[in-house]
C-alpha cells in the first residue's frame, strides 16, 4: 500500500502525461521512488503498456526488479550485456543504458516499441547516452525520478524534461516522519580547498585527496570523540584514501573496514556493518547509489562536492527510520574555499541561497555544537526575513506609492511570505516564454499588476499561490493593495474576513483608519 505522498505523486504522474511528453517526480533518498514508479510501471502494463526502466548501474536495475516483483507480483525481462528482453513476454523490461545505447542492440527496438519510459536517478539523463535511448523512443511518454536537485540542476534537467509532476521535500518528509531528523556537528577543523582543482562541473578527486591527506588523524580523533557509538558510513575521494582513513580508524579502537568496487568480499562486508560487527564503513564514492542500510546514524562526507545531488545521495545513506534510531548525525568541517558553490548541510533543507549561507554562518559560529536542521532553518529563515523585510521597506514604500489599482507582485509576495517568487528561475522551456493573454488576462483580474512578471513560469507561480490562498480563506491581492496603501502590515497573513471587516470599517469611517487603529501596529 502506498503512502498518502505516494499516492498523491503516482496520481500527478499520469495526470502530468495528459499535457507532457516527459515529467519529472522529485523524492528524496529514502522515501521509496521505487515502489512509486513500480506502482506506476504496474497501472501502464494493466492499461496494456510495455514500459522501459533505464538505469546507469546494474545494482539499480536488480533493485528496480526486486521491488516490482515484491510490490506487484510482475516479473521483468532484462535488457543488459548478454540478456535481452526481445522474445520475452513480460511488459516491463529493466534496462542498462550502456546496453541500449549501442546502435546494434537499439537498432533491434521499434520505435514505438515502448510505450513508456521510466529513467532511475534521472539527474544522469542530461548525458548524451541517455538522450540517444530516448530520442529513439521518440513518441514514448518518460518519466524521470530523481532525489531533491539545486536550481541548477532543475535548469539543466530542463532540457531533457517538460515539467516537474510532483516533489516531494526532504524538510516535509521529515516533519511527516516517513525519515529521521537530520543533525549537523560542525566540527572546528578547517580544511584547506583553495588549490583544488575543478573537473567536470566538480573538484577533483585527486587534488582533494591531496588536500585532505595532513588532516586524517585529526579527523580519526574528533570522530573518536563524537561519533564512536554511531553506524558510520564516511566518503572519501580515492580508494588509496579510504584504505589509508580506515587504517586509521583501527588504531583509534574502531572496527572499520573499507569497501570499493573490486573488494571480491564486499557481499560479506556489507552484511557484517548491517549486523553492527564493523563500526565504520569507509568508500570512496561507491556507496552512494543503490545501496541501502536503515540503521545508519551517522554519515561523515569527506570529499567535498559542488554538486547538491550528490551530497544528498550521501547524506540519504543515513535518512531512513530504523528501530531505536532517533536522528543522523552529519559531520561539518570548516571547509576553506575562495568559492561559495561548496553543499554544506544548509543546502539540504534549505530552498534559497540566503537562507542557507545564514544557516552556515550561524552553524559555524556555534561550532562544536550540534544543530537539528529544522531548527537551524526555522532560526535562519526569520534572520533572512528580517533582512529582507529592512532591504525592501523602501522599495515596498515605493510601490505603495503608485496610484495604480492593482498590487505589485513584489509587494504582494513579500505580504504573503511567498519568498520563492524573489529567488525563482524558470527551468522548463515553458516557464521561460513570455506570459500568455490568458495568464496575463487571470492574474489583473485577481488585482495583480503584471507588467513587472518577467514568464509565463513566474505567472503561473503567482496564480497558483492566489488559488491556494483562496481556498485557505486567505486576503486577497486587492485586499492587500487597499490595506497595505493604509498603512497596514502583512496584511498577507490576515483572513480574508478579517481584511474585508477593516475594509467596512475604513468605508465607514469616511475612507479613513478609524480612530484609535494603528495600522504599523494592528493585528486582527
Amino acid at each position: 500500500m502506498l503512502r498518502p505522498y505516494q499516492e498523491e505523486a503516482k496520481t500527478a504522474v499520469f495526470r502530468e502525461w495528459e499535457t507532457y511528453d516527459k515529467t519529472l517526480l522529485v523524492l528524496p533518498t529514502g522515501c521509496g521512488k521505487t515502489v512509486v514508479f513500480a506502482s506506476i510501471a504496474e497501472e501502464l502494463v494493466r492499461q496494456g503498456k510495455r514500459v522501459l526502466i533505464l538505469a546507469h548501474r546494474g545494482e539499480l536495475l536488480e533493485q528496480a526488479a526486486d521491488k516490482i516483483k515484491a510490490f506487484t507480483g510482475l516479473g521483468c525481462s532484462v535488457e543488459k550485456a548478454e540478456q535481452t528482453s526481445l522474445g520475452e513476454w513480460y511488459r516491463i523490461t529493466v534496462g542498462s543504458v550502456q546496453s541500449m545505447l549501442q546502435d546494434k542492440r537499439l537498432g533491434r527496438f521499434r520505435k514505438d516499441h515502448f510505450d513508456n519510459v521510466i529513467v532511475d536517478e534521472a539527474h544522469h539523463a542530461i548525458t548524451d547516452g541517455y538522450k540517444k535511448v530516448l530520442s529513439h523512443f521518440e513518441n514514448a511518454k518518460v518519466l524521470g525520478v530523481t532525489a531533491t536537485p539545486d536550481r541548477g540542476d532543475m535548469k539543466n534537467l530542463g532540457t531533457v524534461f517538460d515539467s516537474l509532476a510532483y516533489e516531494y521535500t526532504l524538510p516535509q518528509a521529515i516533519k511527516d516522519g516517513y525519515l529521521v531528523p537530520i543533525k549537523a556537528l560542525t566540527v572546528p577543523l578547517r580544511l584547506d580547498l583553495t588549490d583544488v582543482g575543478t573537473q567536470a562541473g566538480d573538484y577533483k578527486a585527486g587534488d582533494v585527496d591531496n588536500a585532505l591527506d595532513p588532516y586524517l588523524e585529526q579527523i580519526a580523533e574528533e570522530m573518536k570523540r563524537t561519533v564512536s557509538d554511531r553506524k558510520t558510513v564516511v566518503f572519501l575521494p580515492l580508494i588509496r584514501t579510504a584504505q589509508k582513513f580506515c587504517e586509521i580508524l583501527r588504531k583509534h579502537g574502531f572496527r572499520a573496514a573499507e569497501i570499493n568496487g573490486t573488494s571480491e568480499d564486499r557481499k560479506e562486508i556489507l552484511q557484517r556493518f548491517a549486523d553492527g560487527e564493523i563500526d565504520v564503513l569507509c568508500n570512496a564514492m561507491l556507496l552512494t547509489e543503490g545501496w541501502d542500510c536503515p540503521s545508519v546514524d551517522c554519515v561523515v562526507v569527506l570529499r567535498p562536492t559542488k554538486v547538491r545531488a550528490l551530497y544528498a545521495q550521501m547524506i540519504g545513506r543515513g535518512t531512513r527510520l530504523c528501530d531505536g534510531k532517533k536522528d543522523l548525525l552529519l559531520l561539518d568541517f570548516l571547509w576553506h574555499t575562495r568559492r561559495h558553490e561548496l553543499c554544506r548541510p544548509a543546502c539540504l533543507i534549505a530552498g534559497e541561497e540566503d537562507v542557507a549561507e545564514r544557516m552556515t554562518k550561524n552553524m559555524e559560529e556555534a561550532a562544536g555544537v550540534a544543530f537539528d536542521l529544522q531548527e537551524a532553518q526555522q532560526t535562519a529563515c526569520t534572520d533572512v526575513v528580517k533582512d529582507r523585510e529592512n532591504a525592501l521597506a523602501e522599495e515596498l514604500r515605493r510601490q505603495r506609492q503608485k496610484k495604480r489599482e492593482l498590487v505589485d507582485p513584489l509587494q504582494y509576495a513579500m505580504s504573503v511570505a511567498a519568498t520563492d517568487f524573489t529567488s525563482y528561475v524558470p527551468s522548463f522551456p515553458w516557464e521561460m516564454q513570455a506570459m500568455e493573454d490568458k495568464t496575463r488576462k487571470n492574474l489583473e483580474k485577481l488585482g495583480i499588476f503584471t507588467d513587472e512578471i518577467a514568464c509565463e513560469g513566474q505567472a503561473r507561480k503567482i496564480l497558483d499561490l492566489a488559488e491556494k490562498r483562496r481556498e485557505g480563506g486567505f486576503s486577497s491581492a486587492k485586499q492587500i493593495r487597499f490595506l497595505e496603501g493604509h498603512g497596514f502590515r502583512n496584511v498577507g497573513q490576515w483572513s480574508q474576513t478579517d481584511a474585508k471587516k477593516m475594509i467596512y470599517r475604513i468605508k465607514a469611517s469616511g475612507w479613513k483608519v478609524p480612530h484609535g487603529i494603528v495600522p504599523e501596529e494592528y493585528v486582527p
